[in-house]
């Protein structure tokens, strides 16, 4: 089965072409983070107005480059939510409009979903079960994954999510926009044990997260030793996120009985997060999947993945529709 994925839930354009034999032949991808950088954050209309430019000639791009042609494509697969309404309804309009020229089914994919499973287009997937960590934007969850859609949630952020608590936390530290991998390059140079930071939750006795307190403790710390310590603050306080996530996973691992640990989203490129979680991890029998670094932004790859999966089954066609909110466990295993 050859599937087409667009991704357009935020400010990311992806185009990817998946082949359920073959596997992944192409994908190609616009990030507007250029654009933003100037507002300090996401402007959801010029990111629905720029999908709209971006996301014909890039699927023309993958289309050239996997030396197929459109009458070859089986289906399509687009991300219906959660995202920015706007911008959702550029990618599944695209998709749904060519699908019905082409006369071939389209297939909405949950976007948490698409991260979830994309270490499985890795040359070494993982196998089911395994626990999922998802840190993607505003979400950060623990799942217990046992096939496609059968997804029990184990813990999730009560408040900010760790994305979230990342890019405030820079914003504090006078970074720019992106934060997340500003904040880390300068947290290398840092000393992360010159200052304390709180673990919010660690020995909480459940899979919950809370990264609120972790941010205002950042923000006191800030005021009183001014941005002269920058560097040490920003390590201090990666230390301390990635300590959470560590211990929540491992935690989650354990009370399941999982010996797989899949981390995917934004977060996941963290590279102290790899460093602690895989070795942590190997020291208690677990192995821990990762997509590849260029997946785990937004991207159309995982995307189309995740609709060939859903598209071997016949579904019921739900209309033309996106969902700005919309919760993993309302999906349907298939």
């Amino acid at each position: 089965m050859l599937v087409l994925g667009v991704e357009s839930s935020c400010d990311e354009t992806g185009v990817a072409l998946y082949d359920s034999t073959h596997g992944l032949l192409a994908h190609a991808l616009h990030s507007q983070i250029a654009m933003h950088n100037a507002y300090g954050g996401v402007v959801p209309e010029l990111a629905s107005r720029d999908h709209i430019r971006r996301v014909l000639p890039l699927t023309r791009q993958v289309m050239r480059e996997s030396g197929r042609t459109l009458s070859d494509l089986d289906g399509i697969a687009y991300t219906q939510g959660p995202g920015l309404a706007g911008a959702l309804l550029v990618g599944a309009g695209m998709a749904r409009a060519l699908a019905y020229a082409l006369d071939i089914p389209a297939v909405g994919v949950h976007h948490l979903e698409g991260h979830m499973l994309s270490p499985l287009i890795s040359d070494v997937p993982p196998e089911f079960p395994f626990v999922a960590l998802l840190v993607s934007g505003g979400h950060t969850q623990l799942m217990l994954v046992s096939g496609v859609g059968r997804y029990t949630l184990l813990g999730e952020t009560l408040d900010d999510a760790a994305g979230e608590a990342f890019d405030k936390t820079a914003q504090l530290l006078g970074l720019g926009y992106p934060g997340g991998p500003a904040l880390s390059q300068l947290a290398a140079a840092g000393d992360a044990a010159r200052f304390t930071l709180p673990r919010p939750m660690l020995n909480s006795g459940d899979f919950d997260f809370s990264f609120s307190g972790l941010k205002t403790a950042v923000l006191t710390l800030v005021r009183k030793q001014g941005l002269e310590q920058a560097a040490d603050i920003a390590a201090a306080f990666q230390a301390a996120a990635v300590d959470v996530l560590v211990g929540k996973s491992l935690a989650a691992c354990a009370h399941s009985g999982a010996s797989r640990l899949v981390v995917a989203g934004g977060v996941g490129a963290n590279a102290h997060l790899r460093h602690r979680l895989t070795r942590a991890a190997a020291e208690r029998g677990i192995t821990v999947f990762y997509p590849r670094l260029e997946f785990c932004t937004d991207n159309g790859a995982m995307i189309a993945y995740a609709g060939a999966q859903r598209l071997v089954h016949p579904q019921p066609d739900l209309g033309f529709a996106v969902k700005p909110r919309w919760e993993l466990s309302m999906l349907d295993a298939v």
